[in-house]
C-alpha cells in the first residue's frame, strides 16, 4: 500500500462516512486473562465512544511507511488450508459473527503478543463501497463498482490513570482523585486484506507498531505466517556495519560525506514515488562505490553483507539509513552539528602534518547565543 490508499481508507473512519457494522473487543489483563469480550453492532456505539473508536483506527493508519506503517506479502505456503491467510479470510468473510473464529483470533494474539501492561484487542469489520474515479482524481460516488470487504485490528494498552488531587462537585472538596484504567491509543494493529491499487489484495496486509524499534517480530510471524521484515533501527544499525566493516580501519570522513550526500540525494530523486524506495545489495554496492570507497575496500563487499545480512537478501528502506535531520561530527572533546543539506560547509584537510576540519563561515557566528565578528589575522 502506498500513502495515497491509506489516506482513503483513514477518510472512511468519520461518522458520515464509516462503513463500519460490527465491533469487537477482548480486554486482557497482564496475566493474560480474558476480562471482558464483546461483540455488537458499530451503530448502536453511543456517538461520544463511537467519536473515541474512530479516533483509534485513524491512527491505526497513521505514521511513516517502512517505520510504523509496514507491507506484509503472505508467504504461498500460508494461503492454503490451515494458514495464516486462509484464518484470517474465513474470520473477514464471517463478518465478525462466528464467536468460535473470534475467540481463536483473540488466542492467536494473546499468545504470541508481549506486554507488561494490560491491553484492548478491537477488531472490526467493515465493507466500503470503492468510489469510481476521475483522471483528475475526483471521486464519483454514483459510479462504483467494486467493494472492499476489509477488517481493522487495534491493540491498545490500557493504563491506570495517574494518583492526584481532584475537585468533587458533589461534597464541595478536594480530595483524592478516583484512578480508573484508560484506553490510550494504538500500540499494534493491522489492516487485512491490503487496499492496493484502489482494490482489495487478499495476499498483502498492512501492519501498524507505533514504536518502530517494538516490532515485535514473533508477534508479527505469527500473526501472518512469514518472516517478519527488519525494523527501521535494525535496518539503520545493520547499514552502519556493513559500511564500517566495507571501508575498514582507513575510513575517509570525505567518503562518509559523499554516502550521506548520496543517500539525500537519492531520496530527493525519489520523493514522488508512491511506493517507498527500497536499496539492493547492489544499490548499496553501487552507493558505496559512487562515494569514494577504494576498489580494494569494495572487494570484501560481498563477504560483509553475506555475514551481517545473511543469506536472504532484504532491501532497505533509504529513509531508514539516511540521516535527513542531522550530519553530526564528533571528536574527543568536540560535536560538530551540521545542517544535512550543508554538510559540503566542512572539509577535511592535511595542516602542518595534522588532520584538521575546516568549517566555512559566513560573516554571523555565535558564541554563547552571542553574535561575534568574523576577521582573518594577517
Amino acid at each position: 500500500m502506498n500513502k495515497a490508499e491509506v489516506l482513503e481508507i483513514r477518510k472512511q473512519f468519520t461518522p458520515d462516512r464509516c462503513t463500519i457494522d460490527h465491533i469487537c473487543g477482548c480486554y486482557v489483563d497482564g496475566e493474560k486473562n480474558k476480562k471482558l469480550v464483546f461483540k455488537k453492532a458499530f451503530g448502536s456505539i453511543p456517538e461520544e465512544e463511537m467519536f473515541k473508536y474512530l479516533d483509534i483506527f485513524k491512527h491505526t493508519l497513521s505514521g511513516v511507511f517502512g517505520k510504523s506503517l509496514i507491507n506484509l506479502e503472505f508467504p504461498l505456503d500460508q494461503e492454503g488450508e490451515g494458514g495464516t491467510q486462509e484464518f484470517l479470510l474465513r474470520l473477514r468473510d464471517s463478518h465478525l459473527e462466528d464467536d468460535a473464529l473470534i475467540d481463536e483470533f483473540y488466542d492467536k494474539i494473546i499468545a504470541n503478543y508481549f506486554a507488561e501492561e494490560n491491553y484492548f484487542i478491537i477488531l472490526v469489520h467493515a465493507i466500503y463501497d470503492i468510489p469510481g474515479m476521475t483522471r483528475d482524481g475526483i471521486e464519483m460516488e454514483d459510479a462504483s463498482e467494486n467493494i472492499y470487504d476489509y477488517m481493522l485490528c487495534s491493540i491498545c494498552p490500557v493504563k491506570l490513570s495517574k494518583a492526584g488531587l481532584g475537585y468533587n462537585e458533589k461534597t464541595n472538596d478536594i480530595e483524592d482523585r478516583y484512578r480508573d484504567w484508560v484506553v490510550d491509543g494504538p500500540a499494534k494493529g493491522f489492516l487485512f486484506p491490503a487496499f492496493i491499487e484502489r482494490n482489495a489484495d487478499i495476499h498483502n496486509m498492512l501492519y501498524f507498531t507505533k514504536k518502530p524499534d517494538d516490532l515485535q517480530p514473533e508477534f508479527v510471524e505469527a500473526l501472518f505466517g512469514g518472516r517478519a521484515p527488519m525494523s527501521a533501527p535494525d535496518q539503520k544499525t545493520l547499514f552502519q556495519a556493513l559500511v564500517e566493516n566495507t571501508i575498514g580501519e582507513e575510513a575517509d570522513y570525505d567518503v562518509m560525506r559523499n554516502i550521506h550526500e548520496n543517500l539525500n540525494t537519492m531520496l530527493e530523486d525519489h520523493e514522488e514515488d508512491e511506493v517507498t524506495f527500497e536499496l539492493s545489495k547492489e544499490d548499496v554496492k553501487h552507493l558505496l562505490s559512487d562515494s569514494g570507497v577504494p576498489e580494494e575496500r569494495m572487494n570484501y563487499f560481498d563477504h560483509n553483507y553475506q555475514e551481517i545480512v545473511g543469506e536472504v537478501e532484504q532491501p532497505l528502506l533509504a529513509m531508514n539509513i539516511a540521516n535527513t535531520r542531522k550530519f553530526d561530527i564528533e571528536a574527543p572533546n568536540v560535536v560538530i552539528k551540521v545542517k544535512p543539506d550543508r554538510a559540503d560547509l566542512v572539509e577535511s584537510r592535511i595542516i602542518d602534518g595534522r588532520q584538521c576540519l575546516v568549517i566555512e563561515v559566513d560573516d554571523h557566528i555565535e558564541v554563547n547565543g552571542v553574535n561575534v565578528r568574523t576577521f582573518i589575522k594577517e
